[in-house]
């Protein structure tokens, strides 16, 4: 995942009731959840849950479709899972020194 792609769906996860939706469809699992029973959990209006799930499909971290008369909304988890492999990438690797940042410690 480039840096743009990583930094577009974190900018569409930047709300808290966006959060909100991906924390509980991940915790639903690869099923996902009807948008109804979301809108249970999250004690949200329709059509407040419906602006928010909009952004989140956009991003591409989630994705809805019919089953039968209910629309139901599960995780993209490859694309979450591209996500913290961006932002975890170079962890605890160190961070290079410039040589004008060694010359003040000499």
């Amino acid at each position: 995942m480039e840096l743009e792609q990583a930094a577009h769906i974190l900018e569409k996860l930047g709300h808290p009731t966006r959060l909100g939706i991906v924390r509980l469809l991940v915790q639903a699992g690869p099923d996902g959840l009807p948008v109804g029973e979301l809108q249970k959990h999250l004690e949200v209006p329709g059509s407040t849950l419906s602006h928010h799930i909009s952004h989140l499909v956009s991003g591409g971290i989630i994705n809805q479709c019919r089953v039968g008369r209910k629309l139901v909304c599960g995780v993209q988890f490859e694309k979450m899972d591209q996500l913290v492999a961006v932002l975890t990438e170079n962890c605890c690797a160190g961070v290079p020194v410039t040589e004008q940042e060694l010359e003040t410690v000499v």
